[in-house]
């Protein structure tokens, strides 16, 4: 959970939220994989075409934005931002990276400055009357925001959280909280008590809280749904409408998604009002600069063998490995650190803090492999990681992109591999026509597949023996070391004091977003997981 006051620095996750290339010393560009058709425009001494500012919004948000070295703003600002500030209701397609965050907080923000301009040229009350009325405030039991945001996971709505600190900086009384899965409900409680203006929030705690009577949405005056998709896939459908029908009809919508398919269309037809429509095409060429490979596998045993071969690669810093579900991340994660790598497990059965606390060792460099599901990699963006293993292909092709755009930031160089079972073939190609790319085979000595590559199946790659390494740091220092427990029954990385990175298997085979652990203090239900997951049903 995150709590700003409009006071925090701005941060690579807020820049990345502009959609945008920020200043080299910030070392952050947006993904290369999926780049839109309209490529956002570097900021420039003398910008060309729109500004923030001709798009309606106030000094005060403009300066935040040109504070920062931006003044162009994306395709799906341009097109947004000027609707949304006239009140109409979004459905917006744009693919990762083009700075949706922006094209819906930008104009919330908005409303907020008009109001207290609004509110500053009224009279004022006596200062008597007025202290005396600071003297009796006490916080107020129920939180009634303005505005809420609605994202799948706890990562995109900390995500979310620092970029509206970072937009709205410069206006006074603009409280921002987060409400999510993972953290104690007793410091929830204490900033719902504030009364903040901005909400942002995952599905499940939200209703925890709606259910207590912490948070009251009758004076709601703007809804967000961000990445609408990926909830439903993961099946919140039950909590959005639940969460819809306690604001009322009056309110301002607005729809974020990757696509705008039937499940989509269905779910704005219940819920906008006449909406505009905008979709911003995607190109989906091949990213130049991230090498992208195919190993096929005949075994889990096969794979596993492969992997450690690859992590020990010559060239390796950090690298992401991807798995279908959460049990396997803990499992592989277990594996790896017995197996003398520095890896971690990140999944949504996770606490906040445990998180965190990976994410950090993650950056400092003391894990080196970190082992994810989809939902919880989102928004990670750490230079050092030179590599991307898919153990698993995704379930949704879409996710690759997501993927692999984990690597190859800042303009570096990066290698994305997966590792393929020849039983994954209708998946592969899924991947390939999505991305309008023929993925190289790859096959290195010592390792053959015992079945060679289907024909017409991927074209030949590099091949080459590789280079086997030592240790994974040369210092033969491991996360885990000294452990004789079994493959898998660590959930992550463990450093020779017997800390962990991360908390005990989910024991959970369900993909990301399903099931799972239960949250500390009440316990009787899931914070974040679907209304299903948390009835237990």
């Amino acid at each position: 959970m995150t709590s700003s006051n409009n006071s925090s620095p701005l941060t690579a996750i807020a820049n990345e939220a502009l959609g945008i290339d920020a200043p080299v010393a910030a070392e952050l560009t947006t993904p290369v994989v999926a780049p839109i058709a309209a490529e956002a425009v570097a900021p420039a001494a003398v910008p060309e075409g729109p500004t923030f500012a001709s798009l309606g919004l106030s000094p005060e948000i403009v300066s935040a934005l040109v504070a920062a070295g931006y003044q162009t703003p994306t395709p799906v600002q341009q097109r947004a931002i000027p609707a949304a500030i006239a009140g109409r209701d979004l459905m917006v397609s744009s693919p990762t990276g083009s700075g949706k965050t922006a094209a819906f907080m930008l104009p919330a923000i908005e409303r907020f400055a008009q109001l207290q301009k609004t509110q500053a040229a009224q009279p004022r009350e006596p200062r008597d009357a007025a202290g005396a009325d600071r003297r009796t405030r006490r916080p107020q039991p129920v939180a009634r925001p303005s505005l809420l945001v609605l994202t799948p996971t706890r990562e995109l709505a900390m995500q979310v959280t620092t970029a509206a600190t970072t937009y709205g900086k410069h206006l006074k009384r603009l409280r921002t909280v987060s409400i999510l899965g993972g953290v104690a409900y007793g410091q929830q409680l204490m900033l719902l008590a504030k009364n903040p203006e901005i909400l942002v929030a995952t599905p499940g705690r939200l209703i925890d809280h709606l259910e207590r009577g912490r948070i009251d949405l009758s004076q709601l005056q703007i809804l967000v749904l961000d990445e609408a998709d990926r909830m439903l896939d993961m099946g919140f459908i039950e909590d959005i409408e639940t969460i819809v029908a306690a604001t009322p009809a009056s309110r301002q919508t607005m729809l974020f998604s990757a696509t705008l398919d039937g499940k989509i269309t269905s779910l704005t037809s219940r819920l906008l009002k006449n909406p505009e429509r905008i979709e911003i095409v995607q190109r989906l060429e091949s990213a130049t600069n991230i090498a992208q490979t195919v190993h096929y596998v005949d075994d889990r045993d096969h794979k596993d063998r492969l992997l450690d071969h690859l992590l020990r690669a010559e060239g390796l810093d950090q690298a992401i490995v991807f798995t279908a579900t959460k049990s396997e991340a803990d499992q592989l994660a277990g594996r790896l650190a017995d197996a003398g790598f520095e890896s971690a497990a990140l999944h949504g059965d996770l606490p906040q803090g445990a998180r965190n606390r990976t994410i950090r060792a993650l950056r400092e460099r003391r894990v080196r492999v970190l082992v994810a599901t989809d939902v919880a990699a989102r928004g990670i963006d750490i230079p050092g990681i030179t590599h991307v293993f898919n153990y698993d292909l995704p379930k949704f092709a879409e996710d690759y992109v997501h993927r692999i755009g984990r690597t190859g930031r800042a303009g570096r160089s990066g290698i994305a591999v997966s590792l393929v079972h020849h039983a994954e073939q209708g998946a592969l190609k899924r991947i390939e026509r999505f991305v309008r790319t023929t993925l190289a085979v790859n096959v290195i000595v010592g390792f053959e597949p015992r079945k060679s590559a289907p024909a017409g199946g991927g074209r030949p790659g590099f091949g080459g023996r590789g280079r086997p390494g030592g240790s994974t740091n040369g210092s033969g220092r491991r996360f885990g070391s000294g452990s004789s427990k079994p493959a898998g029954s660590t959930a992550g990385a463990r450093t020779g004091s017997g800390n962990s990175w991360g908390s005990k298997p989910s024991g959970s085979g369900s993909r990301e977003g399903y099931g799972g652990s239960r949250d500390g203090g009440y316990g009787a239900r899931r914070s974040d997981g679907p209304r299903t997951a948390r009835r237990g049903s």
